[in-house]
């Protein structure tokens, strides 16, 4: 089975500061794979550059065979890659529904006119928006507060709101940048079990995390850079046993 994800040689530039620098990976489907690294390894730009946020230097990034290179965020969405953010990022002047309503939409056939107009075909389909917005925040446990505003949830279910939003755009692939992130122990564990189950729904997981127990216990496959560069790659035992990765880690030779 072909990768759903090729990573090719890819390189970005900030003036003179190398962020990224020749990484290559691949991704297959049905993986939950984890990039690991100390502060400042290039791990959330890499995310940027797959997403669209950021345009590479060079190097080339394929998604079920079709390049990414050059693709707007909401195109790259639509093709089916879909992403939270390190910082939470939602919509505050938004109810909790209204915020996986948005990333429903990103599935809508009707226009602005046809909503203006409250034409018959836009309210039939912004009913069924709302029913599978309602689903997504079953699926992680929001679906009581569906109504509330969406700063008014604690942290960590911002966190589980953000996931919900994405899964809402019915991605192939979904990209989270430091879901676990200011989680208490409790809230990792409901996150693992969460992840577990979209990749059980035929969603493939990519990962940036901190938190090396939780990767150890959770990713089939970690890619472990270390100032911009793949240092090491494989499964979490001999990640763990790489010579590379421990003196990246702890500053020293092992």
């Amino acid at each position: 089975m072909p990768p759903i994800l090729e990573v090719k040689n890819l390189r970005k530039e900030f003036g003179g500061l190398m962020a990224v620098f020749d990484v290559s990976f691949d991704v297959q489907p049905g993986e939950i794979v984890a990039i690991i690294g100390p502060n400042g390894a290039g791990k959330t730009t890499i995310f940027n550059l797959l997403s669209g946020v950021l345009p590479p230097t060079r190097g080339d990034i394929r998604f079920d065979g079709q390049s990414l290179i050059g693709l707007k965020p909401h195109v790259i969405t639509g093709l089916g890659l879909a992403r939270t953010f390190q910082s939470v990022q939602l919509f505050g002047n938004m109810t909790v529904m209204e915020n996986v309503m948005v990333g429903c939409h990103q599935q809508a056939t009707y226009g602005l006119i046809d909503a203006a107009f409250r034409l018959p075909h836009a309210r039939r389909e912004e009913h069924h928006i709302r029913e599978r917005a309602l689903a997504q925040l079953a699926h992680v446990g929001l679906e009581s507060h569906a109504e509330e505003p969406a700063l008014s949830l604690p942290f960590g279910r911002q966190r589980l709101l953000e996931i919900a939003r994405a899964l809402a755009t019915v991605p192939h692939l979904l990209l989270l940048d430091e879901a676990g992130s200011g989680l208490n122990h409790s809230e990792k564990a409901e996150l693992e079990q969460l992840i577990r189950v979209i990749r059980a729904g035929g969603v493939t997981v990519l990962l940036v995390e901190h938190d090396i127990p939780f990767v150890m216990s959770l990713a089939d496959h970690i890619i472990v850079l270390d100032y911009g560069q793949k240092i090491a790659e494989g499964t979490p035992d001999q990640v763990q046993a790489d010579e590379r990765v421990i003196a990246a880690y702890l500053g020293q030779e092992a």
